[in-house]
């Protein structure tokens, strides 16, 4: 008991750090980034695959955690029916529910850089095009905490921090690994009655990558926001942000979209089958070849390993549309995705 209430009080502590982070991003002075072998092309957009799984939404009208209220665990309540309560309150983005998102996104047969001409120096062969191919994998593990604080009877703070590891394909069949950018978002969400739950707040880049090729370098915010409708077995919605970039020493500007809209269906003892497809835009690319849209789905439960409530699901998305860098695009067509969510409901 002691050691989970200092897991949580730590969990709380990064909630409490995330907020302050939105509030005082001028305190971080920019990094000056350093430059490689192929500067403008190498710039694969993590956005798709740092921003986790966040929308998966629940069952029922009464949705626990939608009411702001914390998500408890009743004492002499069945096991099939803890899980299946816990297992809405899981797919609630913004329900009033401690919780430890691990996240692992594997793009497969994907391209470190476009193929360029190389200057030679030899007049009878002035350039030299390089025969980059899609034959390596990009992973990229997301840990992201959710963190909720009850501000009043009609309005719950939730804090949720991205915090992502990379492993980007580079030259010569190498990988580049290290921190990406990390990413706070604040939620406010008001209590509603009905089949609604709303939340709206801001949401923040931090240029925390290890490696400049592994981030933008610039301080980037903007809005969010994320509706949820749920009835019966079904659930659908949808999450939204934009960000911009303000300060910071990277060289190029941040103007990125993105949406996530989310369909879920829920089944008995804890299972269901979701959909939660993450789609970018990147209006600073030309030609508006920015656009990242993938199709898919997949399948998760909500189980007990010992006491512990656990939040596991396995998805597959189809990259329909893919972003072009120096006319052709990187990504591999499949990303592959993995989770366990760790859950910490309140005693009843």
């Amino acid at each position: 008991m002691l050691m989970g209430s200092v897991f949580h009080q730590s969990l709380r502590f990064i909630g409490l750090l995330s907020f302050a982070a939105l509030l005082v991003p001028s305190a971080v002075e920019a990094r000056e980034p350093s430059g490689f072998l192929v500067d403008e092309t190498v710039e694969f957009d993590f956005t798709p695959l740092v921003l986790g799984d966040f929308a998966q939404a629940s069952a029922g009208s009464k949705e626990p955690g939608t009411d702001n209220q914390p998500v408890t665990v009743t004492p002499g309540e069945s096991a099939s029916a803890e899980d299946a309560s816990l297992a809405k309150a899981a797919q609630n983005p913004i329900a009033s529910l401690i919780s430890l998102p691990i996240q692992w996104n594997s793009t497969p047969n994907s391209q470190w850089a476009p193929n360029v001409e190389i200057p030679t120096g030899d007049p009878d062969q002035p350039t030299y095009k390089t025969n980059f191919k899609h034959n390596q994998t990009q992973n990229v593990v997301n840990v992201q905490p959710v963190v909720p604080f009850k501000v009043s009877e009609g309005l719950t703070l939730v804090t949720r921090t991205i915090v992502p590891f990379i492993s980007q394909p580079w030259a010569r069949g190498t990988n580049i690994q290290g921190l990406g950018d990390i990413n706070p978002s604040v939620f406010f969400v008001p209590t509603l009655k009905g089949n609604f739950t709303v939340g709206v707040g801001p949401t923040l880049i931090i240029p925390s990558a290890t490696d400049t090729r592994l981030g933008s370098g610039r301080w980037s915010g903007g809005p969010t926001g994320v509706l949820v409708y749920s009835k019966g077995k079904v659930v659908a919605g949808g999450l939204i942000n934009n960000v911009w970039s303000f300060a910071g020493g990277g060289k190029k500007d941040v103007n990125k979209m993105l949406i996530q809209p989310f369909l879920n269906y829920n089944l008995p003892k804890g299972w269901y089958l979701t959909s939660s497809p993450i789609i970018t835009a990147n209006w600073m690319n030309e030609d508006n070849k920015g656009w990242m849209v993938p199709v898919g789905a997949g399948v998760g439960r909500v189980f007990k390993l010992g006491t512990q409530p656990i939040n596991t699901s396995l998805s597959a998305y189809y990259n329909l549309v893919k972003p072009e860098i120096g006319g052709e695009t990187l990504a591999g067509d499949w990303t592959f995705r993995l989770q366990a969510q760790f859950l910490f409901p309140t005693g009843g």
